[in-house]
């Protein structure tokens, strides 16, 4: 029987669906006769007119030749060699069972271990994510209104809308001390986008790239599917210090503000030294600025953006952490020569980044609401911070030793008692009393030291904080 009925879709489209993919195969050959549609109706138990619904589908497609009266018959122009599988059917991996050849690119983007499809519970540590309080909301949604009150449909600057620029600039100076004009920023669909088309407007296949070890996974997976050779360059309490003399390489992609993932923040001597070496090298320094707006310890140091005299700077960031994921803005400042030619590979991109979301933003900006916005995300992460913090000491103590925790929206802890062997069954079993962790391995390019595991505090209350490290220490005591 070539039809099986059931009831996921329309009765008619089933018989079409059939019918077609026997025809690809080649089980109904070219010239073949159908079963008359009274015949086939009453053999599937269902009304004549679903029958010769589906037929004439399949006349007007070309599969079918044929009227009611002369009988129905499979095309004879078709090849008598067909598809050899049914047309756009998963295999029960889940994978494609496509023939066509990938690039190289493709190949390799095809192995990059880079997402995630863990379900979300109640108490999940992501990392990366801080939501908004009902009052930022609220002005978004404003500014989104007030933004389509009189709307551009035309095609946009790739280099981003005028005032978004203006906006951007004014607000790294004034909080990053970042030097630039607004001529020399581009816009982008989130840092991702920036990291890719600096990818492909600076290096070639083989070209070599530092990158800091432990890293962040998008920008070390992106370098390798566009074919270039990343060294990893180990972390250490100060991040990345590649030295005057380090290796040869086109670019160094380094976190120095707060490194992704330990935490860690680069003093002022090692980002001189990065300085040096790119210019000795003549090299570029991408420096992701990703979540500077979250300090709570200490005083910011400058971006390396800052200290740069030699146009050795590519600085990237993104308004997905310090507003919410959805927000799919980022944006580039380049040095004035390369200003030009970055927006011309921006065009070939994507032509330009959503309009509406660029107006609204700048308006959050300009007129002060996004900094109002800051000023109560980081009062409210810094007390989310310290009832994670409090909750790891009072329940685990000695057990764990902290990274990063004086800046961002994520601290690193490292377990004392646990091997990396046991990590995945700790992971495993948190996840079935609703509590997410996510462990550092990933962000290494060979084996961790030891057993580590990233908490995200911008995404859950206090209270939801407190249980989930409660949770999490049940778990470890069960298992240690």
């Amino acid at each position: 029987m070539l039809v099986r009925l059931s009831g996921d879709s329309p009765l008619h489209l089933q018989i079409y669906q059939a019918f077609r993919e026997a025809i690809l195969e080649g089980r109904l050959a070219p010239g073949a006769r159908l079963p008359s549609s009274r015949g086939e109706a009453r053999s599937l138990g269902v009304s004549r007119n679903v029958v010769l619904q589906a037929y004439a589908q399949l006349v007007a497609e070309g599969y079918l030749t044929g009227s009611v009266g002369s009988g129905t018959y499979v095309a004879t122009e078709l090849p008598e060699v067909t598809l050899g599988g049914p047309a756009h059917r998963s295999r029960s991996d889940g994978q494609s069972s496509s023939k066509v050849r990938l690039s190289a690119y493709g190949a390799r983007a095809a192995n990059a271990s880079t997402f995630s499809s863990r379900k979300r519970v109640r108490y999940d540590f992501a990392y990366g994510v801080s939501r908004p309080d009902d009052t930022t909301l609220r002005q978004w949604q404003r500014a989104l209104r007030k933004a389509g009150e009189r709307p551009s449909l035309d095609y946009g600057p790739p280099e981003g809308e005028s005032s978004l620029r203006e906006a951007i600039a004014a607000h790294l100076f004034k909080n990053r001390g970042v030097r630039c004009s607004a001529s020399e920023v581009v816009v982008t669909s989130g840092s991702q986008q920036a990291l890719s088309l600096i990818s492909r407007m600076f290096f070639e296949p083989g070209d070599a790239v530092v990158v800091e070890e432990p890293s962040y996974q998008g920008a070390r997976h992106l370098f390798e599917s566009d074919g270039l050779r990343v060294l990893a360059h180990p972390v250490d309490q100060d991040g990345l210090d590649i030295g005057t003399s380090g290796p040869d390489a086109r670019a160094c992609y380094v976190t120095p503000s707060h490194q992704f993932p330990t935490g860690v923040t680069m003093p002022l001597a090692r980002r001189l030294r990065i300085l040096a070496w790119a210019e000795a090298r003549d090299a570029v320094v991408i420096e992701d600025d990703y979540d500077s707006e979250y300090r709570y310890e200490g005083r910011p140091l400058e971006a390396i953006q800052r200290l740069d005299s030699h146009g050795r700077v590519i600085y990237v960031g993104t308004f997905s952490k310090v507003l919410f994921p959805a927000v799919r803005l980022g944006f580039v400042v380049l040095p004035p020569s390369l200003v030009a030619t970055f927006i011309k590979t921006k065009w070939l991109a994507d032509r330009h980044s959503p309009r509406l979301e660029q107006r609204a933003l700048a308006e959050l900006i300009a007129s002060g609401t996004f900094e109002q916005h800051q000023r109560r995300a980081r009062a409210r992460n810094a007390s989310r911070r310290a009832a994670l913090m409090e909750a790891l000491a009072s329940e685990l103590g000695g057990a764990v030793e902290l990274s990063g925790a004086n800046a961002g929206i994520h601290l690193l802890a490292w377990l004392t008692s646990v091997p990396l062997s046991g990590l995945d069954q700790i992971v495993e079993k948190a996840l079935a009393e609703g509590v997410g962790l996510y462990p550092v391995s990933p962000y290494y390019t060979s084996t961790p030291p030891r057993a580590g595991l990233l908490f995200g505090y911008g995404n859950l209350e206090e209270g939801d904080i407190r249980e989930g490290i409660r949770r999490f220490a049940r778990v470890l005591r069960s298992l240690v």
